[in-house]
């Protein structure tokens, strides 16, 4: 069976580079018919904060990412804490031991700085001189029977004969074991693994078929099939994903930026529309097809493009269901550089899921609902902020909406009386008369009261601006005049969807009421706007 695994460390809370891990997993899997599982890597106890594993799946949970199997939801790869598999590293550790694959180091951290610092001035590549590769039998023994701590190292001097180091998504890779640290720690003094020893056993006890990962592992590739190679073992497919940065071109991390999933959540973002945003960001590239692979090794990394995209992928805004991320998904299509999130591009993908979600009367319910709680919060005093209500605001900002949180800002009217006092509001009637002003929402009440609300509500758009116009000719009012002082009066902001929408959204009696409120508004002389604009 085709199986993947997530597997974050428990260290804060999940940031969005780790979320697009978990979608790519889901999406491979899912393509391919198989499954994935969350493993939960707390082998470095130090740096684990309570809490972690809670909020991954909680965020996992939020983007409707379902792993198969992990914590809370038990299977045949159990356990899924690395921390409750020690005894298996350690044995596996043994072996290589016992092999003569790799060898205890008993080295204290003053004696390997100094060794490092050394060999750093001799001008050696090499970041340890080997020193424990080269104790008897005898004495490796009498160390450990005296209870000295010990790390175990593999020898990297034993390259095994294994088929080229092969990757999904960068092709043929030359081997580069000289970029890694001398004879790299499996397992440490504490008897916890390290990710090296410690990902190739998990992945090997689980059954993992594809193991997709971040770019940083690739340089370890050769190491890990070397691994593989001394233990026996059928390595899984391997694939690293180019990391997402930050605007500034900066590794994004838990530490910098705006990064965290909660953040997001918290915001109201639609989580279909991060997944999609999050899914198209270094997906899209066109490759050469692949070249044969490299032989011999070097210090430095070659890798060969992937084999030609037989479809085009998607451009960077291509609004896309889970589903349709799942069938057009294809690892060869993503691109070798680091990509930027560019959160204008998100706007744009939420705005249009939205548009698609409340397209439909559930949708748009469900929508209401979600957002129904913080609407009572920002207008506490409203008896306005029903569900109802809310659907009524979705429906008249439409493609204005770009967060289902945004409702209150972008239209307060809906739920309370405009502030007509306001500097906004003052600037829009500033160059108007009283009298003028009077006239034109008098004009509109005639409108409005001319054959009944019903009949207004059941008239098209066309027809009611045809008889506004007509009484603004009576009053020889400009257009841009006669709306202003309207928008003015329905909402005191300056921008904001169709005055008739507006009116139909507010409804006959607080459309009337309205009205007559604000002729009781002092005249704009009272206000010195531009002392107020500087402030």
């Amino acid at each position: 069976m085709v199986l993947l695994r997530f597997a974050p460390s428990p260290t804060g809370p999940l940031h969005l580079g780790g979320l697009r891990m978990a979608l790519y997993n889901h999406l491979y899997a899912r393509k391919l018919g198989g499954k994935w599982i969350l493993r939960i890597e707390d082998t470095d106890t130090t740096r684990s904060v309570p809490g972690s594993v809670e909020g991954i799946q909680k965020a996992l949970s939020w983007a409707g990412l379902d792993y198969d199997f992990g914590p809370a939801r038990d299977g045949p790869h159990g356990p899924y804490f690395q921390s409750e598999r020690r005894d298996l590293y350690r044995s596996y550790a043994n072996k290589l031991v016992d092999n003569g694959q790799a060898y205890r180091c008993f080295c204290s951290a003053d004696e390997l700085a100094d060794v490092k610092a050394r060999l750093a001035r001799s001008g050696s590549n090499n970041t340890y001189d080997k020193k424990c590769l080269h104790l008897s039998d005898e004495e490796v023994a009498r160390k450990v029977k005296a209870g000295e701590k010990y790390v175990v190292r593999i020898n990297d001097g034993i390259v095994p004969t294994r088929p080229p180091t092969h990757d999904i998504v960068y092709g043929y890779v030359r081997d580069a074991h000289l970029s890694l640290a001398t004879d790299p720690v499996l397992l440490k003094s504490d008897q916890f693994p390290t990710y090296h020893l410690a990902s190739v056993v998990d992945d090997h006890e689980m059954g993992i078929t594809h193991v997709l990962r971040g770019e940083e592992w690739l340089p370890s590739l050769p190491l890990h099939l070397d691994l593989y190679t001394h233990l026996n073992l059928t390595p899984p497919q391997f694939a690293h994903i180019p990391i997402l940065l930050n605007p500034d071109k900066t590794k994004m991390s838990k530490r910098h930026g705006d990064v965290q999933v909660v953040d997001y959540m918290r915001r109201g973002w639609e989580p279909h529309a991060i997944l999609n945003w999050l899914a198209l960001a270094g997906w899209g590239a066109k490759h050469e097809p692949e070249q044969p692979a490299p032989s011999g090794t070097s210090s430095s990394s070659s890798r060969s493009p992937s084999p030609h995209r037989l479809e085009d992928a998607p451009d960077s805004t291509h609004l896309m269901t889970l589903s349709e991320m799942i069938s057009g998904f294809d690892l060869p299509a993503l691109t070798h550089r680091s990509s930027i999130l560019d959160v204008t591009k998100l706007e744009y993908i939420n705005k249009h899921h939205l548009m698609r979600t409340w397209s439909n009367p559930k949708g748009l319910e469900e929508l209401a609902k979600r957002v129904h709680g913080l609407v009572k919060d920002v207008f506490k005093a409203s008896p306005y902020t029903t569900v109802n209500n809310i659907k009524n605001a979705i429906t008249l900002l439409e493609g204005r909406l770009t967060n289902i949180h945004d409702i209150p800002i972008h239209a307060p009217y809906l739920f309370v009386e405009p502030d007509w006092t306001s500097v906004e509001a003052q600037s829009m009637i500033r160059d108007i008369s009283v009298e003028k002003r009077m006239h034109i929402i008098d004009a509109f009440m005639t409108v409005i009261q001319a054959n009944g609300w019903l009949t207004f509500e059941a008239a098209s758009h066309e027809s009611i601006m045809v008889t506004l116009h007509q009484e603004r000719e009576k009053l020889g009012v400009q257009l841009k005049v006669f709306m202003r002082v309207l928008r003015h009066a329905l909402t005191g902001m300056k921008d904001g969807p169709a005055i008739i929408d507006i009116v139909r959204a507010l409804g006959h009696e607080r459309t009337i009421t309205r009205f007559q409120a604000v002729k009781d508004v002092k005249d704009v002389d009272d206000v010195d706007v531009d002392a107020e604009s500087k402030k």
